[in-house]
């Protein structure tokens, strides 16, 4: 099993094993924004509206290239071109809309080509990177594949299933491919119907035995509807089951929009796109789950990723998190789609990329940088594994690893870390005193000046 998913690696942001945290706070690791933003954007005729992308990404290790599946719209008004003053004084009326699927690709994951797949036809010509459109008759356009979620499953041993697609059609339904480009039709699921008018996304829980997805029910609060997250489940991605509300927003001024949802670490964690219905404007929250079904929000109110600059610029309005972070030795990239308009207004849209260390969505940080911090786990130390950590640690900062036994004796200190690490092995100063641990797991204190810690590893030798 490889790191990220192995049951040893541990997110501080998981308050189940921690225990007592002194002078330290949860904060959000330090997001960077990609200086080449955007990577791309609607420079297609068929591009006509970005909206919300939609976007899924993959880093396909057998083919060695970036894959994005992006859900344009096809058929609807277009902003291009139009200034500032001109998007305020013309109103953004309902018109006829139709969503599609495109495909593009890269080797780094930085420039971005968009292929000539000869499949879809766009006003008499197939040369573009569409993948699947609805039709061309007003039943169809609305019944176009809407908001679907992309994935490559390794598990599924028939070659045609290998890609799979949770999407909107009709109704919620899956379809199949066996290269990601020809699709076969969607499959209708009623039982997990819901309005599904978001990004759906499905993928396989590793801890659960069964692929989840994710979706959209609608309420009606104090007379205004109120977006939800649902959820569903399946152990074969056909049959599906009822879908439940699992998130909401805490009134209903602020509306989580969409999350698409990954596992890392030993828990579910969620990119929550919420919709400030009085500004008209989104940006992207960190969510987490120990199961996907009882949801989280980490640090409420705080983007992870976040809509700001001014006006105009490439991500000043809306914010959304693409499925699937690509997890590489050195960092992580999280792609977005993002937008420089209001949600319900003229827009022009784009596709980005943002990073965080590796590890890096939430660590403890040190209240106040004069004094030592601690963060205290609950029992998980056995003595006999390899201790490994991550933090990030400034210039003159350091940090310490106590091994606790149950009466709080010490039983091993490590040697300081002074320097930045990432999955870094502890050394300790003396052996750690198994005799002492009396059989029961001990806990484990970090002690840090000046760092913000993120994640531990615990692996047991070979």
């Amino acid at each position: 099993m490889d790191r990220l998913h192995s049951p040893d690696l541990h997110l501080l942001l998981d308050p189940r094993i921690v225990e007592h945290a002194h002078n330290a706070e949860l904060t959000l690791g330090p997001l960077n924004k990609y200086r080449g933003n955007p990577l791309f954007g609607e420079d297609k005729p068929w591009e006509k509206r970005f909206d919300n992308l939609y976007a899924n990404v993959i880093y396909d290790d057998e083919e060695q290239i970036y894959k994005c599946w992006y859900s344009p719209f096809i058929v609807s008004h277009s902003s291009m071109g139009m200034t500032l003053r001109e998007r305020k004084e013309l109103p953004y009326t309902k018109h006829m809309q139709e969503m599609a699927i495109c495909y593009a690709t890269s080797f780094d994951g930085l420039t971005w080509h968009k292929p000539e797949l000869g499949l879809v036809d766009y006003e008499g010509s197939k040369a573009n990177n569409i993948v699947w459109r609805g039709g061309g008759d007003s039943r169809a356009l609305q019944e176009g594949p809407h908001g679907s979620g992309v994935f490559k499953d390794h598990r599924d041993p028939d070659p045609n299933r290998r890609y799979k697609a949770l999407l909107k059609s009709e109704i919620l339904s899956v379809a199949y491919s066996a290269n990601g480009i020809h699709w076969g039709p969607p499959i209708a699921c009623p039982q997990a119907n819901s309005a599904g008018d978001t990004h759906n996304n499905a993928f396989w829980a590793p801890t659960l035995n069964e692929y989840v997805g994710f979706t959209r029910q609608w309420s009606k609060k104090s007379g205004q509807y109120v977006r939800q997250v649902a959820r569903t489940s399946s152990t074969d991605f056909v049959n599906w089951e009822n879908t439940q509300v699992v998130l909401e927003g805490a009134d209903t001024t602020q509306q989580v929009y969409s999350m698409p949802v990954f596992y890392h670490g030993g828990v579910y964690l969620g990119l929550a796109a919420v919709h400030d219905q009085e500004s008209d404007r989104v940006w992207t929250e960190l969510t987490w789950s120990p199961d996907t079904k009882a949801w989280h929000r980490v640090l409420p109110g705080t983007p992870l990723i976040s809509n700001d600059g001014d006006e105009g610029d490439y991500d000043w309005g809306c914010v959304y998190g693409a499925a699937n972070p690509v997890f590489l030795p050195d960092e992580i990239r999280l792609y977005y789609g993002s937008s420089d308009g209001l949600h319900t207004s003229w827009r022009n849209g784009f596709f980005c990329l943002a990073t965080l260390r590796p590890d890096g969505f939430a660590g403890y940080k040190g209240s106040d940088a004069a004094v030592s911090a601690t963060v205290t786990t609950t029992p998980v130390f056995t003595g006999t594994e390899s201790l490994r950590v991550s933090a990030d640690i400034a210039n003159g900062g350091h940090l310490v690893v106590r091994v606790v036994g149950e009466d709080n004796q010490l039983l091993a200190e490590s040697e300081p870390l002074t320097e930045s690490a990432t999955d870094e092995e502890i050394q300790w100063l003396e052996a750690v005193a198994l005799d002492a641990l009396n059989m029961r797991p001990a806990r484990l204190r970090f002690e840090f000046k000046q760092a913000t810690v993120y994640s531990f590893s615990l692996l047991s030798d070979p």
